[in-house]
């Protein structure tokens, strides 16, 4: 069964996935002796950006979570976990339609599969950030964010500060857009952009931390307080059980 750590993990992993693509030409090129050689720059070498591997590697952390969900659909048969699988599965075209950049002609990369990949990386990016504010943190824009005057469990950690939510909300939009340039292969040659962006990964990935485990924690509480309610009896029961009393 997938626990709650299992899948925390997995999906921080899926941020690591550029991490792992790097491992992995690092591994190949110490393992066929690259290193420090002209081979290095070599896009075509086998340890070069043209690569099969190199999507592969990226795939991976989403395939991993892909499957996690079918197992909760199995164990739990909500829709809900099919619907974040095929969130993960968006992830797959992004991947390797930029891939595919470096084995197809120039012109039918421009023509074709360039607007596949922007199509595929908008699709990404905008059903995650809907899952991010819908499913991961439980945040309805319309009873989170516009009605803080009305005290709630699930707003118990920064009830009130407004600002917090506004922010996460705008810049998880635009950190998911831009961590689509980490995920194309071809866009990977722009150093101080990639790192740029991984830099704000971290940040993106830190919030989505703070909002879910707060998210998980209100759930179990609430739990925790309906179970507690529910085994202890209510005052009208205790008054129509006892046989102390006369009508």
């Amino acid at each position: 069964a997938i626990t709650f750590p299992d899948f925390f993990l997995a999906d921080i992993f899926t941020s690591m996935s550029k991490v792992f693509s790097d491992l992995e030409r690092s591994v190949c090129r110490m393992v066929n002796r690259q290193v420090a050689t002209i081979a290095w720059f070599e896009a075509d070498s086998i340890c070069g950006s043209h690569s099969i591997a190199i999507p592969l590697v990226l795939v991976l952390p989403y395939l991993c979570r892909f499957f996690q969900c079918i197992r909760q659909y199995k164990d739990t048969k909500e829709k809900s976990c099919l619907l974040n699988a095929l969130k993960y599965s968006t992830a797959v075209p992004v991947i390797f339609l930029s891939a595919l950049k470096y084995h197809v002609f120039p012109d039918q990369w421009v023509s074709f599969y360039r607007p596949l990949w922007l199509i595929s990386g908008v699709i990404n990016s905008l059903y995650s950030f809907y899952w991010d504010i819908k499913r991961d943190w439980d945040l309805s824009i319309l009873t989170r964010i516009f009605m803080f005057k009305s005290p709630s469990t699930w707003t118990s950690l920064l009830y009130g500060r407004n600002w917090v939510y506004y922010w996460v909300l705008g810049s998880n939009l635009v950190l998911r857009c831009t961590w689509t340039y980490k995920l194309s292969a071809h866009l990977r040659h722009n150093y101080l952009t990639v790192f740029a962006i991984t830099a704000l990964e971290m940040l993106r990935r830190f919030q989505w931390v703070f909002f879910r485990v707060e998210n998980e924690w209100n759930k179990m509480t609430a739990k925790q307080n309906f179970e507690m309610s529910s085994d202890m009896p209510s005052e009208s029961d205790r008054l129509l059980e006892s046989s102390s009393h006369t009508v």
